[in-house]
């Protein structure tokens, strides 16, 4: 007996066998290079992309996020939770000792007496021992699901790093999409003014005979609508401070005073070195976090399995019993006890099967996930990367068009107090100059946007040498 409890024990200590499929990295297929992507030199750590949108405002409320952010705090309790159940895992490896120790007094009947009705009626016990239980993982069991545990704390670390760069992306596109409102309303508000100005122009045309009725409706017309903008403009501004305040953790109200004050798109934008689609599918945390769901899911497959073998446990036990406290530990009251534990349910194989195949099937199930995330990063990344090229084309024209609209305009009211042309065609030059200055604006503003739509799809500038979250997978 006791030289198999030591074989056993050897073999629970020395076999590196553990059943079930042993897991192989896989490497995402990848093109060689995106089709459309902006050239930059050298590496762009975090700091000085942010840097380099000039905006000191900015920069503050992205640390603001990531320090106090709400959903954040969730993630990390996440994380927690990952990394206090591999350590869980990782101890039901090892054996489990405790201590016990018990006095009894027991009044006995006659009927309980050796011989009935002799003896003493009273009894005393007093215990003292220390045990040892240990599940010998000869299959792999409990190995298999630590690095299943492993594994999903890998991927609760890639999650927070991936909700890091999220929040900051929607911190950044909230945040100029603010300052883009607000250029629009300083442009609706200019023109209301010209507009008024325009107004009181025709009418004193008008009342020098100069001018017409239907001049007049226009000119009243075209105010109006100008004004009607702005209500709308006004409440898309407050929208986008009320979502940065939440977004740094603080109630929708608390940023409406610092972030009131108008200020101008940044006139440069930082550019990303994106590298080959290959690094980009190393960068990202949402790919490494299905990789390593699909580890973990490969790893239960063995756990699955090893409910088809045996399962022995190695119990021990040593201690002292005695009838009196004085004689504990004595030499008559040691007791000993070691016990080979074996578990197998031979009827069972059919459910065990079963559990194989369902681990099996989920394992498939996130092959495909992580399969998909791959091709939608490349999606994403080759989208954003065309949509800021696009961008930059727009507004390079639409600066253009303004500037040529601007001066029609001035054109056009010049020869209209010179008598040369009609209203109808100052209100025209005019209207045309809003649209462009609007559309201007507009495109600036999604040419930002793209650049931060970029960094998302990057998952962050590149040359960012200590991730915000890590995990140890």
């Amino acid at each position: 007996m006791h030289k198999s409890i030591v074989l056993l024990t050897a073999l629970a200590w020395l076999s590196g066998c553990a059943v079930g499929p042993d897991y192989q990295p896989v490497e995402p297929e990848a093109p060689e290079r995106f089709l459309e992507a902006p050239q930059a030199p050298g590496n762009a750590d975090e700091q000085r992309f942010w840097a380099g949108f000039d905006d000191p405002m900015l920069a503050g409320l992205i640390r603001q996020t990531l320090d106090a952010n709400r959903d954040l705090r969730g993630a990390l309790a996440r994380y927690q939770r990952a990394e206090a159940l591999l350590r869980g895992s990782r101890a039901e490896q090892l054996p489990n000792v405790g201590v016990s120790a018990s006095a009894a007094e027991q009044h006995l009947a006659d009927v309980e007496r050796t011989p009935p009705g002799a003896g003493d009626d009273r009894v005393e016990l007093y215990q003292a021992a220390a045990g040892l239980s240990w599940e010998l993982d000869l299959f792999g069991r409990l190995r298999r699901a630590s690095e299943a545990r492993r594994a999903e704390l890998g991927a609760a670390g890639a999650d927070l790093a991936a909700l890091q760069v999220a929040l900051v992306g929607q911190l950044a596109t909230s945040y100029f999409e603010l300052r883009g409102l607000q250029q629009q309303l300083l442009v609706a508000r200019s023109n209301v003014d010209n507009q008024r100005q325009s107004l009181e122009i025709v009418r004193s045309r008008v009342g020098a005979g100069r001018g017409t009725a239907f001049d007049e409706v226009r000119a009243v017309s075209q105010l109006e609508a100008t004004r009607a903008v702005i209500p709308d403009l006004q409440a898309a501004v407050r929208a986008r401070m009320f979502r940065i305040a939440v977004l740094t953790g603080q109630n929708p109200a608390a940023l409406v005073d610092e972030l009131a004050p108008p200020a101008p798109l940044p006139e440069s934008l930082p550019v990303i070195p994106v590298g080959s689609p290959g690094e980009v599918l190393r960068r990202r945390p949402d790919i490494r976090a299905a990789e390593r769901r699909l580890a973990a899911a490969s790893a239960r497959i063995g756990v699955a399995t090893a409910d088809l073998f045996p399962s022995f446990s190695l119990d021990a036990l040593i201690g002292s019993v005695a009838s009196d406290s004085g004689d504990l530990f004595s030499a008559g009251a040691e007791t000993r006890r070691v016990a080979l534990g074996v578990d197998w349910t031979f009827l069972d194989f059919g459910r065990v099967r079963s559990r194989i195949d369902a681990a099996d099937a989920d394992s498939q199930a996130a092959l495909a996930n992580y399969e998909q995330t791959v091709l939608l990063a490349l999606e994403e990344t080759e989208t954003q990367l065309v949509r800021y090229a696009r961008s930059r084309e727009r507004s390079e024209r639409l600066s253009a068009a303004t500037d040529a609209a601007g001066e029609a305009a001035e054109l056009a009211r010049t020869r209209y107090r010179q008598g040369f042309i009609g209203f109808f065609e100052v209100l025209a030059a005019k209207q045309e100059l809003i649209d462009t200055r609007d559309a201007l604006i507009e495109s600036r503003t999604a040419e930002t946007l793209a650049m931060v739509n970029i960094y998302r799809a990057l998952a962050g500038a590149p040359g960012d040498a200590t991730p915000i979250a890590s995990a140890n997978d």
